[in-house]
């Protein structure tokens, strides 16, 4: 067996549990939250954030949540948050009893949350069992996609990763392996996808909109580059043989640029390459330009 499953679980009885024969059947496959991440201050955060999320929604029909993994497993809290969240209307019944019909229950639900965030099979990180055996690593990846998609706005702890083990019955025995894995976007990313977004969004306004970031930008080289006695008119003619994008970025950063380093008057396009090629130097070197920019 290998020594990294007896590792991942601390508890004798969650251990017992997973060496009884019909907890995962033989080809499957099955990821849990390893018990070195319950400490997590992150995840518990999270936890707690979701909980009050629901009840704060429901609280008008009267149902308050205590737990997430105990309380959401039948479906009857996520019935009642999809109507209340997405006006649905679910073709099955509130309360479902017996185990067969708790599966046939969230076997609807979670149809309609697939279809609602327009996921494929392949893309969820749930399912009907993993939610009915009160996983928590696929109840708290279904609660965020839900969030996301119904209330977009709401500020979810970000950047909350654990540690999971997944394990997998072969004819050999019980075959582990363990990984990271972020159930909130990393923080850096939505920062620069925010980023990302907001130059889209610049680029996609109206023509006057355009024109007004254009002229600020203009205000802004001309403050610096003024200083060399120099005068900037037009963006596009003005940066194109690489020359005042140079001396912005000598003045910006600092930099003391060796006129025999750069071509101060380029006479021809291969000199107009060298100085824009140096300056994308610079700013990779300093920080500034994380993505590939065609220097041509």
């Amino acid at each position: 067996m290998d020594p990294d499953f007896l590792n991942a679980f601390t508890q004798p009885s969650t251990l017992d549990r997973f060496l009884t024969e019909d907890v995962i059947a033989k080809g499957e496959k099955r990821k849990l939250i390893k018990p070195s991440s319950s400490n997590n201050s992150k995840l518990e955060e999270l936890k707690l954030f979701l909980t009050e999320w629901i009840n704060r929604t429901l609280k008008e029909e009267h149902i308050v949540v205590k737990s997430l993994e105990e309380d959401l497993y039948d479906g009857l809290v996520l019935h009642h948050l999809l109507e209340n969240l997405g006006s649905l209307k679910l073709d099955v019944e509130k309360i479902a009893l017996t185990e067969k019909k708790q599966r046939k229950k969230l076997s609807v639900i979670l149809e309609v949350v697939a279809k609602c965030l327009q996921l494929e099979e392949s893309q969820l990180k749930w399912s009907v069992e993993s939610i009915l055996a009160k996983d928590l690593l696929s109840t708290l990846h279904l609660l965020v996609a839900i969030a996301k998609h119904f209330e977009p706005t709401l500020a979810l702890p970000p950047s909350v990763q654990v540690e999971t083990i997944t394990i997998e019955t072969t004819s050999g025995g019980l075959k582990t392996s363990n990984a990271v894995e972020y159930i909130t976007e990393n923080k850096e990313n939505i920062e620069a996808q925010s980023k990302d977004d907001a130059f889209d969004e610049l680029f996609s306004c109206d023509p006057d909109k355009l024109d007004a970031v254009k002229k600020a930008l203009l205000q802004f080289v001309d403050q610096h580059v003024g200083k060399l006695g120099l005068n900037v008119k037009d963006i596009e003619s003005q940066f194109s043989d690489g020359v005042i994008l140079l001396l912005l970025i000598g003045q910006l950063e600092g930099y003391f640029l060796n006129l025999r380093n750069f071509f101060l008057t380029p006479g021809n396009t291969m000199e107009m390459l060298h100085n824009v090629n140096l300056a994308l130097e610079l700013l990779a070197e300093g920080g500034l330009l994380n993505f590939p920019v065609n220097s041509e």
